[in-house]
């Protein structure tokens, strides 16, 4: 290239390497970058990473590809780092939230940082052997070493939800809760009974249960068919398990919202496939 161009292999490399301006004529760059094209130029990445010794890629470790979530997650990293011509690599850990195997030889080798959803810090010790630079989300910011923690106001949102219902008259909660040992998870049921007990004359029942229609379905069978008075309200922790409180609804002959007001959480797609559409946060 740099015959064609007549000038020196220095002056081709500052060009492509966006390096040129104050030390190249901008004719000059202009002539180079023209001729690239010409040529159908394209860059070894690997031996510019190799020789920089970076990756320009991130690897964003999630629990699950299941959830809609997750994938909404990694629209959102991937086009972010594109902006920045990094790429994104997605990891579904395949022991949810446990502790995260490392999948290269060395991670530290294969990329320039970890974004972890929805992960316990400590989940990701393998995968930060070599001190990989850590961003995460959803995730509890006072038991991480992790560079940022950026996290919804997840709290918040189940106040609000608490306070809608509240407000409609609701006295009788059940919280489908998901089974689940994660910051995210606690904090939604701390923020509801905070919330719900606001009221004195309210009461709040728990009822774990998986992330899934199927298993949301049964765990609000069995609230609304404990003993006691009927819960008037479920809350439940995401939208998929909201999707099976409205089967035990119908199931059981109940209409929302005139018998039962169900709420989730996330806003997925499932929301609005719903009839009536599911409020949730």
């Amino acid at each position: 290239m740099a015959r064609a161009a007549g000038v020196s292999q220095a002056t081709v490399s500052l060009v492509l390497g966006d390096k040129w301006r104050g030390r190249v004529s901008e004719r000059t760059a202009d002539s180079v970058r023209a001729l690239a094209r010409e040529l159908g130029y394209r860059p070894n990445l690997a031996a510019r990473n190799l020789r920089l010794g970076r990756t320009r890629t991130a690897l964003l470790v999630v629990p699950a590809l299941t959830n809609e979530f997750f994938a909404r997650v990694h629209a959102g990293a991937a086009h972010a780092a594109a902006e920045h011509s990094v790429g994104v690599v997605l990891y579904p850990s395949p022991d949810g939230i446990g502790p995260a195997r490392d999948p290269f030889d060395s991670a530290r080798a294969a990329v320039d940082g970890i974004i972890a959803s929805s992960m316990a810090a400590n989940a990701l010790a393998t995968l930060r052997g070599g001190g990989l630079p850590l961003v995460m989300l959803d995730s509890d910011p006072l038991r991480s070493d992790a560079a940022a923690t950026v996290n919804l106001d997840i709290a918040d949102g189940m106040r609000r939800t608490a306070e809608h219902l509240l407000a409609l008259g609701h006295r009788r909660f059940a919280h489908i809760a998901a089974g689940i040992d994660s910051w995210t998870f606690h904090v939604r049921a701390e923020a509801l009974a905070t919330a719900v007990h606001q009221a004195p004359d309210a009461t709040l029942r728990t009822e774990p249960t998986a992330l899934g229609v199927t298993e949301g379905r049964a765990a609000a069978e069995r609230a609304l068919s404990g003993p006691g008075p009927r819960p008037t309200a479920l809350v439940c922790d995401d939208d998929l398990i909201a999707a099976g409180a409205c089967k035990a609804a119908r199931r059981l002959g109940l209409r929302v919202p005139d018998d039962l007001s169900i709420t989730g959480f996330d806003d997925l797609s499932l929301a609005t496939a719903l009839e009536p559409e599911l409020t949730t946060v």
